[in-house]
């Protein structure tokens, strides 16, 4: 009962997680799931939207898909679709009927109930970068990926209320070989957070690994596991028109367990998908749906998401763009189609600079702002990602959750004439002309909750800040980091779990992990 309470106490509400940079104070808003209460931004109009179905429609049924896993093709040769070799054609019939069963939302439990995430309608969740190999901060400058830093970036996943789940692993470490790599993770985010944890659908053995440490640490039954979603996973096509066999094969067997599965082809316009934004948008969509077409058929209900990873390139070097307005109008159109497909959608918050300077808060704030206008629910790279996700920063991490506190503020600001309170006639007649509303009890009933209070931002003017030190925002986002990693304490586990799941990697570390070819 202990046990629980504390759980209780240091879950969700870690509002009462404090950080210390110099002599500021840092509070950060409580755990909640964002709700985007704002129409979604639908660049296109209805004829629009049936256009680009169309053409995605054409692709799937006269061009085709590459499925390069011999046993999805035989699932799909068995469904009645056209096959060429490799080559998957199906007509819309198929694909709508396939569409019809995939829930519009559903929940994801981690072995920490007041965790659980909502994914789809109106919601809207964070999560952490994923993925870069290098690493970059103030102090050791860039760096290939550890074990050591990719334990920094978890305990941030952890601290920060704002970032809902885990989305992979923050940084590559590269110093722990590739066959029990998978192990070391998981059962670090797996102890070091009490959040949803993602699997990499990179063989057989990686993804029932991932599976069956999520159901260790929950303390769960094999069947209370496959009962509902506690964990997920992203795959990608190749793009143009391919999916491989690893990430096909861990989407079917995550897909026969109940386990959401987010397809999320990576289409580069004037790269890997055609320069124009409604034929890149057309191309990726065609990719999604033939993956998720494949899911339903297997295990009709089961969770899915369609991810848009659309951008262009700069066409003199080949090098890709993040956070530019074709990236925006991009996310904007997947978000009308996801939304008409009835699907939740995964989008991210990118940017292309390579250290956290201007460029990559502008970049960024057009992705995540893209990501409000499109209705996405679920942002990958939230936080922490530079160089087009070749480098994740500490730095980078908290400053861009500054940011996300502050769309959650501007959700929340969205009743703005719901009451009398709200219009404030009183203290207006009270303060009348010429006062001001510093004083006012109006003022002063909410002086708490008035207005965001920031973390990183620093609101003083040029004198102060001068005066003061003049610590420019990265460093003062630095300090920050450090501090939190001074102060962290990893979440309540039960202690049954938490030993049953070392066995767990100790034995599949025995046994030779994963193998590192497919």
């Amino acid at each position: 009962m202990a046990d629980v309470q504390d759980r209780k106490r240091r879950a969700g509400g870690r509002a009462g997680n404090q950080a210390r940079a110099g002599s500021a104070v840092i509070d950060q808003m409580p755990w909640r799931i964002p709700v985007n209460p704002d129409r979604p931004t639908e660049p296109l109009d209805a004829e629009g939207v049936q256009r680009v179905h169309r053409a995605a429609m054409t692709i799937l049924s006269d061009i085709g898909i590459e499925f390069l896993n011999p046993e999805a093709v035989d699932i799909l040769r068995h469904a009645g679709c056209i096959v060429s070799g490799t080559n998957i054609r199906m007509d819309e019939a198929f694909v709508m009927e396939m569409l019809a069963d995939a829930p519009e939302s559903f929940t994801i439990t981690p072995r920490n109930p007041a965790r659980q995430v909502i994914l789809g309608g109106p919601h809207m969740l964070f999560g952490n970068v994923s993925s870069p190999p290098n690493a970059w901060d103030l102090e050791r400058g860039k760096r290939s990926g550890d074990m050591a830093t990719f334990r920094e970036f978890t305990k941030l996943t952890q601290y920060f209320n704002c970032i809902h789940l885990n989305g992979g692993y923050p940084v590559e470490p590269v110093d722990v070989h590739a066959s029990v790599r998978h192990l070391d993770c998981l059962h670090d985010q797996l102890t070091l957070t009490d959040k949803v944890v993602h699997a990499y659908s990179l063989g057989a053995e990686r993804v029932e690994d991932v599976m069956e440490m999520v159901r260790i640490a929950a303390g769960l039954t094999p069947s209370e596991f496959d009962a509902t979603p506690r964990m997920f996973t992203n795959i990608n096509s190749v793009s143009p028109l391919k999916h491989d066999y690893p990430m096909l094969d861990g989407a079917m067997r995550m897909a026969r367990r109940g386990q959401p599965v987010v397809v999320t082809p990576f289409t580069l316009a004037g790269a890997m998908a055609p320069v124009t934004m409604a034929g890149a948008v057309a191309l990726s969509l065609a990719e999604a749906l033939a993956a998720i077409a494949l899911l339903q058929y297997i295990n009709p209900g089961c969770p899915v998401a369609i991810g848009t990873f659309t951008s262009n390139v700069d066409m003199k070097s080949g090098a890709p763009a993040f956070g530019t307005p074709e990236y925006m109008r991009a996310t904007q159109m997947t978000g009308q189609l996801v939304r008409h497909y009835k699907l939740p959608l995964r989008s991210s918050g990118v940017c292309a600079a390579n250290v956290p300077d201007g460029q990559s808060m502008w970049e960024t704030s057009n992705s995540l702002w893209a990501a409000v206008q499109s209705r996405t629910n679920l942002v990958y790279h939230a936080a922490g990602w530079l160089e087009g996700g070749l480098i994740a920063s500490p730095e980078k991490f908290v400053m861009d959750c500054e940011v996300l506190q502050m769309i959650q503020r501007y959700f929340e600001q969205a009743t703005f004439a719901s009451s009398a309170e709200d219009l404030a006639l009183d203290a207006i007649r009270e303060v009348g002309a010429g006062g001001h509303y510093f004083g006012c009890q109006h003022t002063q009933d909410r002086y708490q909750t008035a207005f965001y209070a920031p973390f990183v931002s620093d609101w003083r003017n040029y004198e102060a800040w001068v005066a003061d030190g003049a610590v420019w925002t990265p460093e003062r986002a630095h300090r920050i980091y450090k501090q939190i990693l001074a102060e962290f304490e990893p979440p309540a586990m039960d202690d049954t779990a938490r030993e049953e799941l070392s066995r767990f990697v100790a034995r599949r570390k025995q046994e030779g992990g994963a193998p590192t070819d497919f």
